[in-house]
């Protein structure tokens, strides 16, 4: 328990602004003045502890609380941190009554804070980092896990297209295109030769599976990018919509099994060795169940292939945090344990290829 609480006072709440992390706060009050209906000073601004990707501010006012997210400053990888498509996504999916923030306003120049950034409603509600939900009672728990599921295949039922976001990603297969993107940002952060890592290039794209549904598509959907209501199991924010695009649900299902078969290392936890009867937690076979009858499947395609792409998936986004540690522009102090994670993800990764027929 004292390690879980330990956990939670370290990724949740705010924080002082970082010095790295300080900007006008004079502009952004100009700004949200003239682009945020019904805002009025003064403005209070602090940090939220929690993720290490776009620094993420609390902004207090008299009458209201806002969250600002903006792109990080200096050197930054191709297509990576785009704010726009966050602000994009989310504002589209409020609108069919999906729990996203509501979205005040976008500023792509550059010259207000010094990176893009966009202002959405604070959410208040449960955040947890613990996957075995220490602090829940065991009751709770299950439902927990259940509306996590449930709103995940709420978000793939939507017809991209019906709800303004048809060219929210390109044609083809997702698979395909993730693999070559991911490979890229790999390259373009590297800072050591990984054998797996260059096996699994070679391999990955070999052996995509055949994409047979295209919805939008979250790219970290886990229990810690979700706010949950006060007092119950609703979930009333899904967070942390950089990933986003359009592509095959799987890639989010499968990735959101992870926690399923992952330990806890780099800030997070998983399942494994946890005693999910005694927890009252559902096993992955009833995860699989739940969210199959929410979307009307018949069935998943084995896991390990999945399972690889996205320990891959991992190795890559983490080894982009090493880039910018080297960099200099790293957005969080844990920066240095994710890098440390890349070889033994890359390491994981394989054996699940192997498990799936790599040779």
């Amino acid at each position: 328990m004292a390690q879980a609480a330990s956990r939670d006072s370290e990724f949740s709440g705010t924080k002082e602004v970082e010095e790295r992390h300080r900007f006008n706060e004079a502009n952004l009050d100009k700004w949200m003045r003239e682009h945020v209906e019904g805002y009025s000073g003064p403005l209070k601004v602090s940090q939220f502890k929690g993720g290490q990707s776009n620094p993420t501010y609390r902004l207090d006012t008299p009458g209201r609380a806002y969250v600002m997210r903006r792109k990080p400053f200096g050197k930054l990888l191709p297509s990576a941190h785009a704010v726009d498509r966050e602000y994009r996504v989310i504002t589209a999916l409020h609108a069919q009554g999906f729990p996203a923030a509501r979205t005040y306003g976008l500023c792509v120049d550059d010259s207000v804070i010094g990176a893009a950034f966009y202002v959405m409603q604070m959410v208040e509600g449960r955040v947890f980092w613990d996957q075995t939900l220490p602090d829940v009672s065991r009751e709770d728990r299950r439902p927990i896990f259940e509306a996590e599921i449930m709103t995940l295949a709420k978000l793939h039922s939507y017809d991209p297209a019906k709800i303004g976001l048809a060219d929210y990603g390109r044609p083809g297969n997702y698979f395909a295109r993730q693999v070559d993107r991911w490979t890229k940002q790999y390259r373009a952060s590297e800072t050591e030769k990984v054998d797996e890592v260059e096996r699994l290039i070679e391999w990955l794209p070999k052996t995509v599976p055949q994409q047979e549904r295209v919805s939008v598509v979250h790219g970290d959907y886990r229990l810690d990018n979700m706010i949950f209501a006060p007092d119950t199991s609703q979930v009333v924010a899904v967070l942390d919509w950089e990933l986003s695009t359009l592509g095959d649900p799987l890639a989010d299902f499968s990735y959101l099994l992870m926690q399923w078969i992952m330990s806890s290392g780099g800030g997070r936890t998983g399942l494994v060795g946890a005693d999910l009867s005694a927890l009252n937690i559902p096993t992955l076979e009833e995860a699989i169940e739940i969210y199959c009858k929410a979307t009307g499947r018949p069935g998943i395609p084995d896991l390990n292939w999945y399972f690889s792409y996205n320990l891959f998936r991992l190795t890559c986004i983490l080894q982009g945090i090493a880039g910018r540690i080297r960099d200099g522009t790293a957005a969080s102090a844990r920066a240095s344990e994710s890098a440390a994670r890349v070889v033994p993800l890359a390491k994981s990764s394989w054996e699940y290829a192997v498990k799936a027929g790599a040779a």
